[in-house]
């Protein structure tokens, strides 16, 4: 009878039981989000004021738009809290600040409060939406880093970035501390299966020496990151930067074509995709950060349709979701 109460009690307070969609049976999906500030997160969730132009175009106003609220509202449950998810985990090591790890929600942005979002809250959600197993999203993101030096991979020669380096020594800590980070998932083995690259802004204003080697930089860091973690057919997603742009020009068109190239090489055939993200602008008025461009105004519309099209890129990538 002891030994009934007690594996009945191992069972209700195991990290399993707390987390019922977990199979231990299913390897985790673990998928890296790369770049730089607008993949580190600064869609606005709630402030409001003049600081944030009265709260134009935050999570909050759009989901009390009618036209809107269809859109968002698997964001929040019936009780009006903020959705967490039970079967998508996050892990971002945000620079000189804590670690922040923990089942997706609001809040794994840069700033660490839940005041604000990243490509990754909607891009979780659908993957989630579209994987029996659970995943987990590794971000590794710094503002204001360049892929011509900060990012840049050692195929690409000169000295190796260190945000590149950065980059793979996460990945490889969050891997091999899973278990101890998220309990929930411990025993359930893993698997790398996508990387996402959103990233730009320091490059476009180099027009002289980054723009015109974007390219070639672009397609040693995927080959980089395939052979670092030897996975020579790595599912990979270029989100195209965004900006403050519908119609880009000049260098910062030319960036955007590059990126697009990257995706239309032959070698990266069914397993490389370009997914375009300048139609999800919103305009600065109609935004929290009107002065913002770099970031997107803050606006949390774009941010939350770069994040479903970047996930949606992935599930076309991904063998089992075609």
């Amino acid at each position: 009878m002891k030994r009934t109460l007690l594996i009945i009690a191992a069972l209700i307070f195991s990290p399993l039981a707390a987390w019922p969609n977990i199979n231990p049976s299913k390897p985790v999906k673990v998928f890296i989000l790369a770049g730089q500030s607008n993949m580190e997160g600064q869609a606005v969730v709630d402030l409001d004021g003049p600081d944030y132009n009265d709260g134009k175009g935050t999570l909050v106003k759009l989901m009390a738009d009618p036209a809107k609220t269809a859109l968002f509202q698997h964001l929040k449950s019936a009780d009006g809290k903020w959705t967490v998810r039970k079967d998508v985990w996050v892990r971002y090591q945000r620079e000189d600040q804590p670690l922040l790890t923990g089942p997706l929600g609001l809040g794994f942005s840069v700033y660490g409060d839940e005041h604000h979002f990243g490509p990754e809250l909607q891009f979780g959600h659908v993957v989630g939406d579209n994987i029996e197993n659970p995943v987990l999203i590794i971000k590794t993101a710094w503002g204001g880093k360049s892929l011509y030096r900060d990012f840049r991979p050692p195929s690409s020669g000169g000295k190796v970035g260190k945000y590149y380096s950065l980059m793979i020594q996460q990945v490889r800590e969050a891997l091999a501390n899973m278990d101890q980070e998220f309990p929930a998932l411990k025993g359930c083995g893993y698997e790398l299966a996508g990387f996402v690259w959103y990233q730009g802004w320091n490059d476009g204003v180099n027009g002289r020496t980054a723009v015109p080697e974007y390219e070639q930089n672009l397609v040693n860091l995927i080959h980089d990151v395939r052979r670092e973690f030897n996975t020579p057919k790595l599912p990979v997603v270029i989100g195209e930067l965004t900006g403050p742009w519908l119609k880009a020009t000049g260098d910062w068109q030319a960036l955007r074509a590059a990126q697009a190239a990257v995706a239309a090489r032959p070698e990266f055939a069914g397993n490389v995709l370009f997914v375009p993200t300048h139609e999800f602008v919103r305009k600065p008025e109609d935004s929290p950060n009107p002065s913002h461009g770099h970031h997107e105004f803050g606006n949390a519309e774009t941010y939350f349709l770069v994040g479903d099209a970047l996930g949606k890129g992935m599930l076309f990538l991904l063998p089992a979701t075609r």
